[in-house]
């Protein structure tokens, strides 16, 4: 993969909502505290469209096909409060949406669509992760430590991410929902 994340004719990219500060920069030092490695290259986030690798020449239209998505959707109130988990079946703890997981699918829905239709691994659920594939006694310490987590903020849009030669995610370009 060469420095600008391009794997031969294509791109991994990745599409998020963003968690705000102070929010973000608190989940993910307390991702780092319990031992993510990778915690420093993924910004905070709840999960539009996992990695997906793209033709470069693609781009044009997936960027295009992204500023469609977003008009088709107005603001909305998050809220983060408490963790849950996906083990057994995957090594993750996570902070729940309890407001916004309804407009989330809706986006998801809308993401994952067209040119970046394909299949998941597994069904949809919008959270953000605060500790994935460390030990057992991470997960647990992340599971109790964060019950008590509380965020709100307002989503505006979302941010199309590109994969580094480095293993950072980082934004490429931002997507405005329609004003109410």
């Amino acid at each position: 993969m060469g420095g600008d994340g391009v794997i031969g004719g294509s791109v991994l990219i990745g599409v998020s909502l963003a968690v705000p500060e102070p929010y973000g920069s608190l989940i993910q030092d307390a991702r780092t505290g319990y031992g993510d490695t990778q915690a420093h290259g993924i910004p905070t986030h709840v999960t539009l469209l996992p990695p997906t690798e793209v033709p470069s020449a693609a781009l044009a239209e997936v960027d295009g096909h992204l500023a469609r998505a977003a008009a088709g959707h107005r603001p909305f109130r998050v809220s983060l409060r408490g963790t849950g988990t996906f083990r057994p079946v995957s090594q993750v703890v996570f902070v729940q949406l309890e407001q916004g997981v309804r407009e989330c699918r809706a986006l998801e829905a809308s993401v994952r669509s067209g040119p970046l239709a394909r299949e998941l691994a597994f069904p949809y659920h919008p959270h953000v992760t605060v500790a994935h594939d460390v030990p057992a006694e991470a997960l647990d310490r992340a599971h109790a430590d964060l019950r008590g987590f509380e965020a709100r903020f307002t989503a505006e849009g979302f941010s199309l991410y590109r994969f580094g030669a480095d293993e950072v995610w980082r934004p490429v370009r931002d997507y405005g929902f329609c004003p109410a």
